[in-house]
């Protein structure tokens, strides 16, 4: 019988229902603040006075979004106009839109069907423009733009010449370098020369991840870059463009920088980031130090600088704590001294939240592999039922602070294990590189290693383990369903890939230039289809002994519904326990709340059903 928490059962609306207020900005004469908050139940972007009260009626929604809710925003650099993304039922074909908060006219600046928008840069000398990408021309690839706000216009500046994955522009708003990907997976950095682009340095496939352009420093003749190449981790170095020669800035043996502070006006870097266990900041201007300090002390977490006004004296700060999620402050840089904002989810504070703890462990053939474990608070943590929640990417990282599921895993009364196994990113790029050819290989062993480091500290009941997880975490669940049935209860997919080779084959066409990253680190369905199915769930449906809940969106780009549909049906053909959840308006994840709290009931009783713990009902 699994033990109850005796702490009171947090609502599934207060964890993953909309926030309340979110991602506050500052407009760039410092004079108004805009920040997301639900419209009749939809993330829209509201703006208000600097100063006034945040729940008073000065702040008035200035968007309309009825559906998906708005996500990513900014105010342009002409202090007249909100800019923000969104795309159509979760299919990430991203446009751009205008809005004033003045009239809250909502002008679609790039109203072209199947057509992704990018954002490449804003400048406060061009504060009528915006530097975009659009793969207007060829599916495959993006075009850079120079795109005018007060009338609309598009003007291209930069044609790709057929192998452009990201375009960085200078402080004089020129786009003079690309990042070309390379056939065997690499990337080039090229400088523009007039018309012509010419390749200045080269990372090759055990780089490529952990490495590439920050931006052009204040001096044009020199770039910041993240560089891996001599090293083990990303380094932060500072590139002469001349002598092609780099000095290092900020680096660490194992950990790569994770994070960049850019001056907004002159360019040059203040600050980086490396994540380790937690976010640690490494000053490079010492006329920070003191705001620094004095933002250590806001609140207990992690925090970012996240927006900055035109005078660089007011800037607001983010804090985030496992605890208690993300804080908002507003921080006076003449004083010295920060006021709170507003929480992200201020009902959190009514509840009792476990802790997130960093944990370690060696892997069966001797790797360092990190990770947290969360608890559910009021219990004693001896054999408990646990979930093991693999992130996505694989190329990406958890790490510490606020996590809705991790939280709702612990008060529902089981341990949940997030692993950064090998293959994840933040390590360094021997530990990056590991993972290559090894999706359900060794990146699978270290989940199972961490299972077993788990049980033996006495943390997990080894009859009652579910895996979890969503994009690649998903197919990590596919996989411990089929490769190692006998380790779990029962398993979770969201969006999760069954077969690699139609994985491959099906990405989308603006992902054609970074193919070579996939068959080089996964597998090449082309000369290496045996292995690939190898390594795919969907050919070892017979292994499955234990449930499963699958959840997919019907609009996902990157791993289409057929990756879900086709597991399922051999599942139904054999009789197989499954549940399967179909969102039509979704794609890769659930936007809107009313999907998100329909699965996360679903998936609340498939746990209780098969772990033990509690519900909401």
């Amino acid at each position: 019988m699994t033990e109850v928490p005796s702490v009171p059962l947090i609502p599934r609306e207060v964890l993953f229902g909309n926030p309340e207020r979110v991602s506050p900005r500052l407009s760039p004469d410092g004079e108004r603040l805009a920040f997301l908050a639900p419209k009749d139940g939809v993330l829209n972007v509201w703006v208000g006075p600097v100063g006034a009260p945040i729940g008073g009626g000065e702040f008035e929604a200035v968007t309309d979004d009825r559906r998906r809710g708005i996500r990513l925003f900014f105010w342009a650099e002409d202090d007249e106009h909100i800019v923000y993304l969104q795309d159509e039922g979760g299919d990430e074909n991203w446009r751009i839109h205008a809005v004033r908060p003045a009239t809250k006219e909502d002008r679609d600046l790039t109203p072209f069907d199947n057509v992704q928008a990018q954002i490449l840069e804003k400048s406060r000398h061009f504060p009528d423009s915006l530097l975009v990408a659009l793969n207007r021309e060829n599916p495959e690839l993006h075009d850079a733009y120079r795109l005018t706000l007060s009338t609309g216009e598009l003007d291209l500046v930069a044609k790709n010449p057929g192998d452009v994955v990201g375009w960085v522009a200078d402080k004089d708003f020129e786009v003079r370098a690309a990042m070309a990907a390379t056939p065997d997976g690499g990337f080039d950095l090229l400088l523009r020369e007039g018309e012509e682009w010419r390749q200045f340095l080269s990372w090759d496939k055990e780089d490529a991840l952990s490495s590439g352009p920050v931006g052009f420093a204040e001096d044009a003749g020199k770039m910041y870059l993240l560089d891996s190449r001599g090293a083990n981790a990303a380094r932060l170095v500072l590139l002469d463009l001349e002598s092609g020669e780099t000095e290092a800035l900020v680096e660490d043996p194992r950990y790569d920088v994770s994070e960049v502070m850019v001056h907004p006006e002159t360019h040059a870097v203040q600050a980086a980031a490396v994540q380790r266990a937690r976010t640690e900041w490494i000053l490079l201007d010492e006329k920070l130090r003191g705001d620094f300090e004095s933002i250590k002390n806001l609140g207990r977490g992690d925090f970012t600088v996240t927006s900055r006004d035109r005078s660089d004296e007011n800037w607001l700060v983010a804090v985030n704590s496992d605890e208690g999620g993300a804080s908002y402050f507003a921080y006076d840089r003449q004083t010295r001294r920060g006021g709170h904002l507003f929480d992200a989810r201020p009902d959190l504070a009514e509840y009792t939240l476990a802790k997130m703890e960093p944990v370690s462990f060696t892997s069966r053939d001797g790797l360092d592999v990190e990770g947290y474990l969360t608890l559910p608070p009021g219990v004693e943590p001896k054999n408990l039922p646990m979930v093991l929640n693999v992130h996505g990417g694989p190329w990406a990282r958890d790490g510490w602070g606020y996590d809705p599921e991790a939280q709702w895993f612990a008060n529902r009364g089981y341990a949940c294990l997030q692993v950064n196994f090998r293959g994840s990113t933040g390590y360094g790029k021997e530990f990056l590189n590991a993972g290559n050819k090894e999706w359900a290989g060794k990146m699978h062993d270290d989940l199972v290693d961490a299972v077993a480091w788990a049980v033996d500290r006495g943390v997990a009941d080894p009859e009652k383990v579910a895996i979890y997880g969503g994009s690649y975490g998903g197919y990590a669940a596919l996989v411990g369903a089929t490769f190692t049935p006998d380790l779990f209860r029962c398993a979770v997919d969201i969006v999760g890939p069954s077969n690699i080779i139609t994985l491959i084959e099906s990405v989308p066409p603006y992902w054609k230039p970074l193919i070579a990253t996939f068959t080089e680190r996964v597998g090449n369905p082309e000369t290496e289809a045996d292995f690939l199915k190898s390594r795919s769930p969907l050919f070892f449906v017979d292994n499955i002994k234990i449930p499963l809940l699958i959840a997919q969106g019907a609009n996902d780009p990157r791993v289409k519904q057929a990756e879900s549909e086709q597991i399922v049906a051999a599942m139904k053909e054999r009789g197989i326990d499954h549940e399967y959840l179909l969102f039509e308006d979704e794609g890769h994840g659930f936007a809107r709340p009313e999907n998100r709290l329909k699965f996360y009931a679903a998936a609340e009783e498939f746990l209780a059903k098969h772990l033990g713990g509690r519900t909401e009902g």
